[in-house]
């Protein structure tokens, strides 16, 4: 994607730097906009401010850098292509730019239509870049002949029929009145996420692209994945449950409860902190047999080639323990708390 194509709101950058007085400030992007630091920077520096451009990989706003700006000393957190999910993000101030995209959504949602022949009732999803569209969306997908709905969300998605990558929350609270549903963004993370928290076949609309696709075989494969994971940890003795160290996805409280249910259970258990859930940081421990992780759940859930050992989610541990069936877990999906 190009950087050019999101609403980057360098004039509020400005006013928001000059109206808070900061002499020092931290940019925070995702992947895909890192290349607009050096220009940002420049507008920061315009201000009289110093700019300073983090160039660690950033996931989402779970993934704030809070840490990195106390050690620094600034001022002040711009924090780009998220929406706010947590109140507190320690003493630093922080600002949410969620750089809205610019692309029309148009065609990408005429050419989901035909694949959403099968279906009348329609769930609406979205990032927070094309939250702005979804009355757009809405209006093609009436003319189609389609009732559609859009979710509030009940956990960290700000936005209604906004999904984040661990909050399907929008998604899950229409599951039961629709047959289908519809995401509206690039690439395929968040829909994956749609389709396995909700069951539902999903549709893609990439206005990026322009193109439309379903995930129905990509969901089967990656639930074929998942079952044999689980069952090749059945046969573990050892395990580590990651404590991530990253402010929106420290979850102490289920490290600690999975701990107790696999040493219930006759297992070892063995809690690992970590800042990044990276395959090279695992294989450090090679005679740990398989991982509980209760940091961000889609990691190993989308990327389980990666890992030697299976990285199980919390959930996916409560089934190899007998405590939760397959089915539930297939039903209620992987990220409802």
């Amino acid at each position: 994607m190009k950087a050019e194509t999101f609403n980057l709101e360098e004039e509020r950058l400005r006013e928001e730097i000059v109206r808070r007085g900061a002499k020092r400030v931290l940019l925070q992007l995702p992947e895909g906009l890192k290349v607009e630091g050096p220009r940002l920077a420049a507008i920061v520096e315009r201000t009289e401010a110093l700019a300073i451009v983090s160039a660690d990989p950033c996931y989402g706003a779970c993934d704030l850098a809070t840490s990195d700006a106390e050690a620094l000393g600034v001022d002040l957190l711009v924090h780009y292509g998220h929406s706010r999910i947590m109140e507190e993000e320690g003493r630093i101030p922080t600002v949410y730019i969620e750089a809205r995209a610019k692309v029309s959504v148009e065609a990408a949602v005429r050419e989901a239509i035909p694949l959403l022949d099968d279906y009348g009732n329609i769930g609406l999803v979205t990032t927070v870049q094309h939250v702005h569209a979804l009355n757009e969306v809405r209006d093609l997908l009436h003319k189609a002949g389609k009732k559609v709905v859009v979710g509030e969300p009940n956990e960290w998605a700000k936005y209604p029929g906004q999904v984040i990558g661990c909050d399907y929350s929008a998604a899950e609270s229409v599951s039961d009145e629709v047959e289908a549903f519809l995401f509206v963004g690039g690439g395929k993370f968040h829909a994956l996420g749609v389709a396995l928290a909700t069951g539902k076949p999903t549709v893609v609309a990439d206005p990026y692209e322009q193109r439309a696709y379903s995930l129905n075989e990509e969901v089967r494969r990656i639930l074929k994945q998942r079952w044999a994971s689980i069952h090749e940890a059945k046969g573990a003795k050892n395990f580590c449950v990651l404590i991530s160290l990253k402010p929106g996805q420290k979850r102490m409280g289920d490290a600690l409860r999975i701990k107790e249910k696999l040493e219930k259970g006759g297992r070892k258990a063995t809690l690992l902190a970590l800042r990044e859930v990276a395959p090279e940081a695992l294989m450090e421990f090679p005679q740990i047999g398989a991982f509980v992780n209760t940091a961000c759940p889609r990691v190993g859930l989308d990327d389980a080639s990666r890992f030697s050992k299976p990285l199980l989610t919390y959930k996916e541990t409560l089934v190899m323990l007998e405590e939760m069936s397959w089915e539930e877990l297939c039903t209620k999906g992987w990220f409802r708390r």
